[in-house]
């Protein structure tokens, strides 16, 4: 099983960057994915999830209305847009894929950092 993150760097603030995240090993569409981040010093948080069936999504507050969640199954991949990135956004981020069937069964990637400055 592999969750492969991509697209982190370093962007100016109200710049946008797009997260991929490769999933192999599964079965993609069985499972709930998810993006977490963490800043230094702080505790890891839920920043969106998208469902497989019917693909309803989720988000932080402090995300809505700049980052979307989605997923395409012919590849495999769940993306994370992030646009009007804020200095606070700053964290590593990780991409989550929890079963939708089997209790207790989830996998993460290894993270990809995000650094918004000026």
């Amino acid at each position: 099983v592999q969750l492969v993150e991509s697209g982190g760097g370093l962007v100016q603030p109200g710049g946008s960057l797009r997260l991929s995240c490769a999933a192999s090993g599964f079965t993609f569409s069985t499972y709930v994915m998810s993006w977490y981040r963490q800043a230094p010093g702080k505790e890891r948080e839920l920043v969106a999830t998208i469902m497989s069936a019917g693909g309803s999504t989720n988000y932080a507050d402090s995300v809505k209305g700049r980052f979307t969640i989605s997923r395409d199954y012919a590849k495999n991949t769940v993306y994370l847009q992030m646009n009007s990135l804020k200095p606070e956004d700053t964290a590593v981020y990780y991409c989550y894929a929890r079963s939708l069937y089997r209790t207790n069964v989830d996998y993460w990637g290894q993270g990809t950092q995000v650094t918004v400055s000026s």
